[in-house]
């Protein structure tokens, strides 16, 4: 896996995926940036949703769950003073679809967590705490 990430201007930086996408990230304007982008720090924390999320529509889909809509709302506490690295994270899983059985979707949280989740397991290995819950919604008939 590559990327690069190239300094615009400020605190503004312009970051490329080894497979050709683009994403800006930008600093508050206390610290130099103009606001036009995600925070580094963020971009971790979307990247743990985006990694988890993928595993879990992924198993779903395979345990054939009618899933019309998933999203992960994470909630991250950061330690005090420089560097502040996140301490503890809670991702909430909102499942949504059509006669979903819950064991399907606690256990696929689950399989995120323990087994898939790169971005998950690599954090927990650095000492943070990561909690998780679902919650299902049904479609409406």
């Amino acid at each position: 896996m590559q990327g690069t990430v190239k300094w615009v201007d400020g605190a503004q930086f312009l970051a490329e995926s080894g497979s050709g996408h683009s994403v800006v990230m930008d600093g508050p304007p206390d610290h130099g940036g103009r606001n036009t982008g995600v925070r580094p720090m963020e971009m971790l924390l979307l990247g743990l949703g985006g990694c988890s999320a993928f595993d879990v529509m992924s198993i779903l889909g395979k345990s054939r769950q009618a899933v019309t809509d998933c999203r992960v709302e994470l909630n991250a506490e950061r330690a005090e003073g420089v560097p502040s690295p996140f301490t503890k994270i809670h991702m909430r899983f909102v499942v949504t679809g059509r006669a979903l059985k819950e064991s399907q979707v606690k256990r696929a949280v689950e399989l995120s967590a323990t087994k898939y989740c790169s971005a998950s397991i690599m954090l927990e290995a650095a000492g943070v705490e990561i909690t998780h819950d679902y919650v299902i919604e049904e479609t409406p008939a």
